[in-house]
């Protein structure tokens, strides 16, 4: 009878407390290796199972930064914090710790977590209603600012400072030494010997510094962690963002990686707000060609494109005719891919293709929004033309940019597009092809003498082109930089725009609308018709000691 009273435990009941008593063994186990590991490697030990995790030490890392890491903040107290982490001596444990004492200026200290008390810590992610994330930058100050320019005078003082920094330390050298040298962008790839680390000063790439391909994993991973991309993934492009503090000003550093055959090569694109302050005025468009673009922008409706290859300085050249357009009474927008600077006082919109947010989805969207002035970042098929043309004929200033070498090849790759004729004609305003060339730096300017075939060369382009005042083609000047240790003996420094402005006319209409246009008939036109040439222009730039016949010859013919 007494039997009877007790409860019958069943095979699956004794099956399943089994197993979970195996697994409980199991785990206990594990947490014994790495309790060993960790004293092997003289690192402290926590096990976090039932451990008071902080919501405010959860939320110094985010969780896809914790993932990355497989790290985890436990404990903040204010002057010190604590990290558990299941490799302590990976790189991106470093990061993350530099980043969180950069943040609090609390102590770290790196602790050896298993598996079971990471997945038990980041459970406690989704029991937080929100996660502020870790601010990503670099923090630069004026200081360090003024130390990066007097110790990197030229680029063999720069190798010799990279080689007695930490790694930790090395990007943010990088990143300050690039701003110092006002490179437009800096490229760190792995080869199969060594890390090459290059600049982009004034649109040429030089080698600054060569770095031990020992390096390359901590480099790598910092860099990641700081633009917030996956550092596990090695073999697919990714794009990210990071932003240096400074006290001049944020400076945005948009990140790109791809795959290669010795790692993979990292382009940081820096992208400086001076570019968005550009005024019209001080384009370097002068005389005439000035005049007529000046009149051009001021008109209520028309559209006005510029025309150059990738890095000639087209959305500069629109921005600064968006800024002498920018006021109260003026409502402009922009659709830009990506939108790189911001501008006060007007609307910017992001294209995202991945949403069906194209150029011309987007300009569709923009009109119904009543602007009276729309900037498209690139006119790049029909269907984005051809709203563009609608808009520029109804009433709206178009701004935008198209794909030729020249001004007088625009309209020919507008009709190849597709564009009816008969709305391009009256559509277009003005046409500006443009290129960037460097600037002679003005302390180490001297005269030179041209060889004479090079000297012919020049005297037959500005035959027709009007002379600085008191030279003539028998006392033509010219000049160069003879390199110093400001511009680290390159001889140049900042660039200059060169352009040629072609405005339309009667004549150019009658030939659209003829539907026998080819580049070299509008040139022909445009010329007879008094426009400067772009290798014109640039020419006598070189007479104002301003630039090289060298320079505007390698990026004007």
């Amino acid at each position: 009878m007494a039997n009877s009273q007790l409860p019958q435990v069943t095979s699956q009941e004794a099956r399943e407390k089994f197993e979970e008593k195996m697994k409980e063994l199991a785990l206990k186990a594990k947490e014994g290796e790495v309790e060993r590991a960790a004293a092997a490697t003289g690192t402290p030990y926590l096990n976090l199972k039932g451990f008071p995790v902080s919501p405010e030490a959860i939320s110094l890392v985010p969780e896809t930064q914790a993932r990355a890491a497989n790290a985890v903040c436990f404990f903040y107290s204010g002057s010190e914090f604590r990290v558990g982490a299941l490799s302590p001596k990976d790189p991106a444990v470093d990061e993350l710790v530099y980043q969180i004492s950069e943040r609090t200026q609390a102590r770290g200290v790196i602790y050896m977590i298993s598996e079971q008390s990471l997945n038990y810590a980041l459970e406690l992610y989704e029991k937080l209603p929100k996660i502020r994330p870790l601010a990503k930058g670099v923090a630069i100050t004026e200081d360090d600012l003024k130390k990066f320019g007097e110790e990197f005078r030229s680029f063999d003082e720069l190798q010799a400072r990279l080689k007695g920094v930490s790694v930790t330390d090395l990007v943010t050298l990088i990143v300050g030494a690039s701003l110092s040298a006002q490179a437009s962008d800096a490229h760190i790839e792995a080869e199969e010997k060594e890390i090459v680390v290059r600049f982009r000063l004034d649109g040429i790439l030089h080698v600054v510094a060569k770095l031990r391909m020992a390096d390359w994993p901590k480099i790598i991973s910092r860099l990641k962690l700081l633009s917030g991309l996956k550092i596990n993934v090695t073999d697919r492009p990714q794009d990210g963002r990071f932003t240096i503090f400074a006290k001049t000003g944020n400076v945005d550093v948009r990140v790109s990686t791809i795959p290669t055959t010795y790692g993979e090569s990292v382009v940081m694109r820096l992208l400086r707000s001076t570019a968005v302050g550009l005024q019209f005025e001080d384009l370097g468009i002068r005389g005439r060609a000035y005049e007529q673009l000046k009149r051009e922008v001021e008109r209520p409706n028309g559209m006005i494109i510029t025309t150059g290859p990738t890095g000639s300085g087209k959305t500069t050249t629109l921005y600064a005719i968006l800024n002498k357009l920018n006021d109260p009474e003026t409502k402009i927008i922009t659709l830009e891919d990506p939108v790189e600077y911001k501008l006060a006082g007007i609307a910017q919109s992001q294209i995202d293709s991945s949403k069906n947010y194209t150029f011309a989805t987007g300009l569709r969207s923009i009109l119904r929004q009543d602007p009276d002035v729309v900037m498209i970042g690139e006119i790049r098929d029909l269907e984005t033309a051809d709203i563009a043309v609608q808009a520029a004929l109804t009433g709206h200033l178009v701004l935008s940019t198209i794909h030729t070498n020249s001004a007088s090849g625009a309209i020919p790759r507008f009709l190849a597009l597709g564009a009816k004729q008969f709305l391009l004609a009256p559509a277009l305003n003005a046409i500006i092809g443009q290129r960037l060339a460097r600037k002679i730096h003005q302390e180490c300017k001297e005269e030179i003498k041209l060889d004479e075939e090079t000297l012919q060369r020049v005297k037959e382009i500005l035959k027709d082109s009007p002379l600085p005042q008191g030279l003539s083609l028998d006392t033509l000047k010219f000049y160069h930089g003879r390199g110093c240790a400001k511009c680290f003996d390159l001889g140049y420094k900042g660039r200059i725009g060169i352009y040629e402005i072609m405005v339309m006319n009667k004549e150019i209409e009658e030939v659209i609308l003829s539907g026998k246009v080819s580049e070299y008939v509008m040139q022909e036109i445009a010329v007879k018709n008094g426009m400067i040439t772009m290798v014109q222009d640039g020419l006598l730039k070189a007479l104002d000691g301003i630039t090289t016949v060298e320079e505007v010859f390698s990026v004007a013919e």
